[in-house]
């Protein structure tokens, strides 16, 4: 599938957490979603990306933001990265990639020159109405959080 552009509706999900509890974008009805997709748990960048969003979590949760983020891990290996990094907010378990491939993401990377499929590390910020507002395509792992607090200023 296409990517959803800024403007359009995001693709609705519901999806397991790190806990087993179902999670799904209609939950968040009414806040500022910060939806953001990685590629793989405990690896550097993902795990400096997913620090930035729990170490300003609350200064995000204060004005009215919902954090989520999404990778094809399963539960268990979301409960072990949520565990070892003390991450407060829900962490997406898509093994399937039904959420990775709604959002347009599951796509042709190249390291070193050898071509595979993966998760096109992308945030996007949805709106109380499920419209997407803004879509980071070129995220600072290590400021993460902060990429999304300056769009918003």
């Amino acid at each position: 599938m296409a990517r959803p552009n800024v403007g359009e509706k995001a693709p609705e999900f519901s999806a397991k957490d790190q806990n087993g509890k179902t999670v799904s974008l209609a939950d968040f009805k009414g806040k500022t979603v910060i939806l953001y997709f990685y590629p793989k748990d405990d690896t550097p960048g993902c795990t400096a990306e997913a620090c930035s969003f729990r170490d300003n979590y609350q200064s995000l949760v204060g004005k009215g933001f919902a954090v989520i983020g999404v990778s094809i891990d399963d539960e268990k290996s979301h409960k072990k990265f949520e565990k070892k990094y003390s991450l407060p907010f829900p962490l997406i378990a898509d093994p399937d990639k039904k959420i990775v491939e709604a959002y347009g993401l599951w796509v042709e990377k190249n390291m070193y020159g050898r071509k595979y499929m993966g998760t096109a590390r992308t945030t996007f910020l949805i709106d109380g109405n499920g419209v997407i507002t803004h879509v980071i395509d070129k995220v600072d792992n290590q400021g993460a959080s902060q990429q999304v607090i300056d769009l918003l200023q």
